[in-house]
C-alpha cells in the first residue's frame, strides 16, 4: 500500500511538471506572436506620425526585443525556474555589455536624438564634428557627409552630436562677405557705387536683406572696403566668384587701384660705429 501511495505522489508530481512545462510552452509561443504583433503596431503607428523610418524601424525592434526579455522570464517562471537568479544574472550581463560597448552605445543615443530632432536633413551643407561636408545620409550609428571635393566622410554621432553643428542651408539663404582694398588716393564714393551697380545688376543678390557696402578700416596699404549680401543658399559660392571679378574688371575700367601690400625703407649712408672706432685708435 505504501509503494502504491509514493507511485501515485510520482506520478502526480510528474504530471504537474508536465503540465507546467506546457503552459511554459504555450506562454513562450503566444508571447511570441503577440511581442510580434504590438511591435509592428507600435511601427505602423510610429509610420503614421511621419516618425523616420530608420528610427522606427529601431524602436519596432526595441520593442519586440523587450517584450521577448519579459515572455522568456515568465515562461521560466511557469516551468518552476526560480526568477530572482535569473534576473540577477541578466541584469549583470546588460551591465557587462553595456559597459563593453558604451562607445556604440553613446553613438546609438545620440544617432536617436538627431533623427528625432532634426538639426539638419538629407542634402544639408553642415560644420559638425569638425568636418565641411554635404549630408548623404543618417544612421543609428554614424553620419555621412560628402566633402567639396568628393570625398566622404563617416563620422560618429557622438562626434557630431557633442560638438556645435553649423547648418549653411536650414534658413534658405546665406549672407556672403568680402573685404576689397583700394588705394589711399582713389575716390571711395566712386568705389561704393561701383559696387551697388554690381549688386543691382546681379539677379541672385536678394533685395531684402538690402545688401551694402562699408568702409571696414584703414590698412596699411588700403582703404578696405566690406561687401555684404544675401542670396540664395545654393548660389554663394558662384555668385561670390562672379563679384569678386566684376569687382577687379569696374576698378580697373573706372581707374580705382586694388593696391598690395608695400614697405617703405629708408638706406642712411654712412659708416657703422665699429669702423669708426677703429679708424680713431689707427690715428
Amino acid at each position: 500500500m505504501h509503494d502504491f501511495l509514493a507511485r501515485l505522489h510520482f506520478s502526480e508530481s510528474s504530471i504537474t511538471l508536465l503540465i507546467n512545462l506546457a503552459l511554459a510552452l504555450l506562454t513562450l509561443l503566444v508571447g511570441l506572436w503577440l511581442s510580434a504583433r504590438v511591435a509592428n503596431f507600435a511601427r505602423r503607428a510610429m509610420r503614421r506620425a511621419n516618425v523616420d523610418e530608420t528610427l522606427s524601424g529601431f524602436l519596432r525592434n526595441l520593442i519586440n526585443g523587450v517584450l521577448i526579455a519579459l515572455i522568456v522570464v515568465m515562461a521560466l517562471q511557469q516551468a518552476g525556474v526560480p526568477s530572482a537568479p535569473l534576473l540577477a544574472a541578466l541584469g549583470a550581463g546588460g551591465l557587462a555589455i553595456g559597459l563593453a560597448l558604451q562607445g556604440s552605445l553613446s553613438n546609438l543615443a545620440w544617432g536617436v536624438l538627431l533623427i528625432v530632432f532634426r538639426p539638419f536633413r538629407i542634402g544639408d551643407f553642415i560644420k559638425a564634428g569638425g568636418v565641411d561636408g554635404t549630408v548623404e545620409s543618417v544612421n543609428l550609428m554614424h553620419t555621412l557627409l560628402v566633402l567639396p571635393d568628393n570625398r566622404e566622410a563617416v563620422v560618429p554621432n557622438a562626434k557630431i552630436g557633442s560638438d556645435a553643428i553649423i547648418n549653411f542651408n536650414r534658413r534658405g539663404t546665406r549672407r556672403l562677405e568680402l573685404k576689397v582694398g583700394i588705394g589711399y588716393r582713389d575716390d571711395i564714393g566712386k568705389a561704393m557705387d561701383i559696387i551697388r551697380a554690381l549688386f543691382a545688376a546681379d539677379a541672385r543678390i536678394l533685395r531684402d536683406p538690402e545688401p551694402g557696402v562699408w568702409t571696414d578700416s584703414l590698412g596699411e596699404s588700403a582703404v578696405v572696403l566690406v561687401l555684404r549680401a544675401y542670396v540664395r543658399s545654393s548660389d554663394v559660392w558662384a555668385t561670390q566668384a562672379d563679384l569678386l571679378r566684376g569687382v577687379k574688371e569696374r576698378f580697373d575700367a573706372a581707374g580705382i587701384s586694388i593696391p598690395y601690400p608695400q614697405r617703405e625703407l629708408t638706406v642712411v649712408q654712412g659708416r657703422l660705429p665699429s669702423e669708426s672706432a677703429a679708424g680713431a685708435s689707427g690715428g
